[in-house]
């Protein structure tokens, strides 16, 4: 796990130190020299072979930035916008190489061999540079916004690097834009007594998360995977249901410990998950699901499509809507089961759209003793049960595998009690504890900010709950640990 490498704890621990130095606690440019040494003292830890590609991709995109602003200055807007057309197109060729060349190669190969020619490779095995996918979007949405003139191009390539590079976010996001990033990278940062205590229950939260619900979770769903025919229809079904709940938890325990060490840096780091198990439709839940990538696909694909389709009313938005989620599908990898993940929660949209409830919005309320109430429930569960088929499709290696498990969830012993090899029953219990937590804590920003009423007002209630916290991230940690799921796109 990234969060627990000698590299990451060294570096976390040496810019802490050195930030409290009295020069550097009163210089901004001293703080972003050093928050950018110990990133690529990471990157380099964790990716040395990549770590000039960063910094190449970085220069790169700075200078254009540069060029781009001097030509609209100068009312050269063509020229402008060829510079940034060239910016956008480095940035998503550096994807389409790393990410997709070696899918083009196979699927060139097979096409090939049936047509009875053989080839001598298969594959390049071209390796992925650690956290390609987030870093690329950060310089895509900066180069955008300096064409747009919505942000001046930034003359502090030390900020700048240090903006791309940030270590805590780089493997995995949350997608920072660059204009509040930049911002706080402007100002000297200072660390309070309340930053320190709101960071810490972000790092506590996301490690219970990952450690007691993920990693409990990850054997048993691998296994699964591996021995779909020795499974009876009962175990698949304990799979597909318990599955997102381990992409939720491994996820949104690394953004959530993300946000904490950037705010022991100093830094606020933008917002990932909001409750997406409380989504009451498709649209609802995608507003609350990997929500920096879904606000980034959303301003620099959907929008752009939704405005050149629109004089074809909702059948424009449904297209738009529709591409803007097989891209988000694509984003993942090369696997034409991505894609078709995209392309049905992509579908999902469309009934939503049609019947005009695609941007409605209703605030969750409660009932009298504190429970959903029974409407709300009721579409909560519709959600997670379509959310469970896209993740079906998600984890599914290949096509013929998703078929053969699709085909196994209906034999007749769908009836039979599931078995639990590979499974901790302590799962069970720390599932529903979080999603209370969750349910309880909704308006928070974190399920461990107990502000206000009810029993958590009490000091001793607080640390009670995160001793045993602790005390159950320490006895689960004892098992199989697994990296977080996201840092391989």
């Amino acid at each position: 796990m990234i969060f627990t490498t000698h590299i990451f704890v060294i570096t976390l621990l040496s810019l802490l130190l050195l930030g409290q130095l009295p020069a550097v606690r009163r210089s901004a440019r001293m703080q972003n020299a050093l928050l950018l040494l110990g990133s690529y003292a990471f990157y380099i830890g964790t990716d040395a072979r990549m770590a000039l590609l960063l910094l190449v991709a970085t220069a790169a995109s700075y200078a254009l930035a540069l060029g781009t602003e001097r030509l609209l200055r100068r009312d050269r807007l063509r020229a402008a916008s060829w510079l940034t057309t060239l910016g956008v197109t480095a940035a998503v060729g550096l994807l389409l190489v790393f990410k997709y060349l070696d899918f083009f190669a196979q699927s060139v190969a097979g096409l090939l061999s049936a047509l009875g020619l053989q080839t001598d490779w298969t594959t390049l095995n071209l390796v992925l540079p650690l956290g390609l996918s987030f870093y690329t979007f950060k310089l895509i949405s900066y180069i955008v916004e300096v064409h747009r003139e919505r942000l001046a191009a930034e003359r502090d390539f030390v900020k700048f690097a240090a903006y791309v590079a940030f270590f805590p976010t780089i493997a995995a996001g949350p997608i920072d834009r660059p204009a509040p990033f930049l911002a706080q990278l402007s100002q000297p940062r200072t660390l309070t007594g309340q930053k320190v205590v709101s960071a810490l229950r972000m790092i506590l939260w996301g490690m219970f998360m990952k450690v007691c619900i993920a990693d409990l979770l990850s054997p048993a769903t691998d296994q699964l995977w591996a021995h779909i025919d020795q499974r009876r229809a009962a175990d698949l079904w304990m799979g597909f249901l318990l599955y997102p709940i381990q992409m939720y938890a491994d996820f949104s325990g690394y953004s959530a410990m993300a946000i904490g060490t950037g705010r022991l840096l100093g830094l606020s780091v933008a917002q990932n998950f909001n409750c997406p198990f409380l989504a009451r439709n498709v649209a609802e839940y995608w507003r609350r699901w990997h929500m920096s990538l879904t606000s980034w696909i959303t301003d620099y694909v959907f929008m752009p499509l939704n405005l050149r389709w629109r004089d074809y009313g909702k059948a424009g938005m449904c297209c738009a809507i529709v591409v803007n989620l097989v891209v988000i599908g694509l984003w993942h990898g090369d696997s034409w089961t991505y894609a078709l993940f995209g392309l049905y929660h992509g579908l999902l949209f469309v009934p939503l759209v049609v019947s005009g409830s695609f941007m409605r919005r209703s605030r969750l309320t409660a009932t009298e003793g504190g429970l959903p109430k029974g409407a709300d429930l009721r579409k909560m569960l519709q959600t997670y049960l379509l959310v469970g088929i896209g993740f079906l499709i998600f984890r599914a290696p290949d096509l013929a595998t998703l078929c053969h498990y699709a085909e196994s969830l209906f034999q007749t012993s769908a009836f039979a009690m599931p078995h639990m090899d590979g499974y901790r029953y302590g799962y069970l219990l720390f599932i529903v504890a979080a999603l209370a937590m969750e349910w309880v804590r909704r308006n928070e920003e974190c399920a461990l900010d107990f502000r206000g009423n009810g029993l958590m007002k009490h000091r001793w209630a607080r640390w009670a709950t995160y001793y045993i916290m602790l005390l159950s991230i320490y006895l689960c940690s004892g098992g199989a640990q697994t990296d977080f799921i996201y840092t391989q796109f």
